[in-house]
Parts: structure tokens; C-alpha cells; sequence
């Protein structure tokens, strides 16, 4: 092998994402080729088809609806380690499994434990948009390798920027930080409803006063959009209160059960949402945001052996 092409990385899509070719771009990096198939008992045929030997890897994996994902996924990386790829980083940019992170009820399985400790024998380290996190504070806490989390915030706040005439509505409690941090980079002023569930898709959403912003648009924001029935009812709830024209921006959209239809057919004016997660409503890229903290691991990972995790090195610390 040209001893130049070992300081390319190699970035292997699990599925067709819309962030390959500018993280490929972006990190001036190779596009892995493989092979797939199901045998017709279902099990699944992976053949690598880059020379991948003392190479740095990259896996970009959408995470959304994991439990068809994550063998594939696991597959992947531990053949890439077995052809003698120097190191094997995954950039998810959707983590799934984050929502059951403690036991409510007795016997119930920590899903988000679990899965976090699976993910992290398979790989040397990753880079994440925005998890879902809520009683677990940090990733740190339940994953064993290293990690960066990218915040979107940023990136909807400077599109907003280009927006006028408009007022930013959190949804619930849970939203706030996510819509604070953005009206702070935006300019535009936000309000905060209270969530009531009664159910896991019945929710009613109150609302502070909305007088001071008459003749304005209000764009809901929230980090997951799932089932949709959340932001259907902060929309019932804006329209209830003389607000008629209503978009909806959001980090990552996994719009489960149609929710985007429906969302539509209740009047809501537009759907935007980072692309995360592909989907026809994307309108943001996060690749640009993403390459800086991808490239300070693909610097800063030594493996202490085959198979075993990485640790990152700050060579100021050595001693």
C-alpha cells in the first residue's frame, strides 16, 4: 500500500445518508466499498471490499430504528478490526437508546446502559449530534469511549437569523435549554409552554401569554420529533391563541406513524429539520460542524491493543 494512502481515512455509510460526501469532502477522506445481502434465512453477508489495513475507519451510521442497525453495524466494525484497520470511529449522528436510562417499573430493562456498554466494545470512539439526554447528564456516564457531542443549536440559530416577524416556542420544560440557547444566537425573543400528559400520545400543551407577539409567526423548536403529537398540540394550542401562521424546526426528525402528515393537515406552514436523520424536510447540514471534532479523534486515538478500546493522548500530559 502507498504509505501516503495510510493517512487518508476511509468512510464506510451503513445506509445512504446525506452526510457522506460532505464528511468525505470535508476530511478529505476515502468512501468505503462493501458488499451486502441477506441469505434467505435472514442472516446477514458482509464483505469488505476497501483495503482498510492500517487505516483510520469511519462509520457513518443513522441510528434511528436501531434494532435493524445494530448487528449490521457491529458486523461491520469488528471485520474492519480483523483486516487490521488502525482504528474504527463511528459518527452517529441520531443516538438511539437514550430514552430508558434508569428502572421506572420493576424488571424493566435499562435499555440505554445496555446498549451503551454493546456500542462500545465495537468501536474506538464517536462523534454525536445532540442526544436525548436527561437523567444520564453525559454520555461519559454509561459510554466507555471517547465521545463528542455536536450541539445543532447553532446551527438553527444562525438560520434564523435570516428570519424577521417571528417568535420561538418551546414546547415543554425539556425544550428550554435547547430554545434559550438558540434565541440567545438568533435575536428572537421565545416563550415556553408546560406540558400535561395524561399518556404516552395524549398531551395537552398550556401557554404563557401570547399577546406581545401578535402578526408574528411562531416557529416551534425541539430536539426529536418522534410521534409529532407534542408539537400537534403545541400547534392547536398557537392557534387557539390568535396565532395563525406556524412552522416547526427541529434537530432530529424520526416523524414515526406519519407524523409529518399529519402536521400538515393540522395547518402547520413548514417542517424543517437538520439532516440527522434523512428525511424530505431537511434543510440543515451539520457536516461542516461535525468535521472538527471527527478530525481531533481520527489525531488523537491510540489503541492499546487489537480489539481493545482506544484512549485519547494529549502529549503535553505525558510525563
Amino acid at each position: 500500500m502507498n504509505k501516503s494512502n495510510q493517512a487518508i481515512p476511509i468512510v464506510f455509510s451503513l445506509q445512504p445518508h446525506p452526510l457522506l460526501s460532505g464528511l468525505v469532502s470535508g476530511l478529505s477522506a476515502q468512501t468505503g466499498g462493501f458488499e451486502t445481502r441477506y441469505f434467505p434465512d435472514g442472516e446477514s453477508y458482509l464483505r469488505i471490499e476497501t483495503q482498510v489495513e492500517q487505516r483510520q475507519c469511519i462509520i457513518l451510521a443513522n441510528l434511528a430504528h436501531p434494532n435493524e442497525k445494530f448487528l449490521p453495524l457491529a458486523f461491520m466494525a469488528s471485520t474492519l478490526k480483523e483486516l487490521g484497520a488502525e482504528s474504527v470511529g463511528l459518527v452517529a449522528p441520531y443516538l438511539s437508546y437514550m430514552r430508558q436510562d434508569r428502572r421506572f417499573e420493576a424488571g424493566e430493562a435499562v435499555t440505554s446502559r445496555i446498549f451503551a456498554t454493546l456500542l462500545s466494545q465495537q468501536i474506538d470512539w464517536f462523534v454525536t449530534v445532540d442526544p436525548h439526554l436527561h437523567r444520564v447528564h453525559s454520555l461519559q456516564e454509561i459510554y466507555t469511549v471517547p465521545s463528542t457531542v455536536v450541539e445543532g443549536a447553532p446551527i438553527i440559530g444562525k438560520w434564523l437569523r435570516s428570519l424577521h416577524d417571528v417568535f420561538l416556542v418551546g414546547p415543554d420544560s425539556e425544550s428550554e435549554q435547547w430554545v434559550s440557547q438558540i434565541s440567545a444566537q438568533s435575536g428572537h425573543p421565545f416563550v415556553i409552554g408546560e406540558k400535561r400528559r395524561h399518556g404516552d400520545r395524549d398531551v395537552t400543551i398550556v401557554l404563557p401569554d401570547l399577546s406581545d407577539f401578535t402578526g408574528l409567526t411562531a416557529v416551534i423548536i425541539d430536539d426529536v420529533i418522534s410521534s409529532g403529537h407534542t408539537i400537534l398540540q403545541c400547534l392547536k394550542s398557537l392557534n387557539a391563541s390568535g396565532v395563525v401562521s406556524v412552522s416547526c424546526v427541529c434537530i432530529h426528525g424520526l416523524f414515526a406513524d406519519g407524523a409529518e402528515a399529519m402536521l400538515a393537515s393540522a395547518g402547520l406552514k413548514e417542517l424543517i429539520s437538520t439532516n440527522t436523520i434523512p428525511h424530505q424536510s431537511n434543510r440543515l447540514d451539520v457536516a461542516e460542524a461535525l468535521l472538527p471534532p471527527i478530525q481531533k479523534h481520527l489525531s488523537g486515538v491510540t489503541l492499546h491493543a487489537r480489539g481493545q478500546s482506544a484512549i485519547k493522548v494529549n502529549k503535553k500530559e505525558q510525563p
